[in-house]
């Protein structure tokens, strides 16, 4: 589990990521990320009612997230609220392809916008 510094939980920040984020998809996952002028980055994460409608698998998609999410954070610069949201096709996808999904998104995608 993130530290509570790590986590995004106002309604306000999470509406701040949709309104004013940049969005990056991934075949798994989209990603919402924005500036937040602190020295750490924030997280939260969304796994709705259309991936599944069995909270026990909402759940386990959730906690992958978070935990290849710790990873990933160490080599981010700080000062980002991220935003992940799991698509449907999660589901049916294991912890590696998860990761290699969201390694992509970051190493291709957004790498020259936030890594160090």
């Amino acid at each position: 589990m993130f530290s509570s510094k790590n986590r995004l939980r106002k309604k306000n920040d999470i509406d701040n990521v949709f309104k004013k984020g940049k969005t990056v998809a991934g075949n798994f996952v989209f990603l919402r990320f924005t500036d937040n002028n602190l020295d750490e980055n924030r997280f939260a994460f969304m796994v709705s009612l259309k991936v599944s409608k069995k909270s026990v698998l909402r759940n386990r998609i959730k906690r992958q997230l978070r935990e290849i999410m710790k990873k990933i954070n160490l080599e981010l610069k700080p000062g980002f609220d991220f935003l992940i949201i799991a698509k449907p096709i999660i589901v049916n996808k294991n912890f590696q392809e998860i990761t290699k999904d969201i390694n992509e998104i970051f190493n291709l995608k957004i790498d020259k916008i936030i890594s160090k």
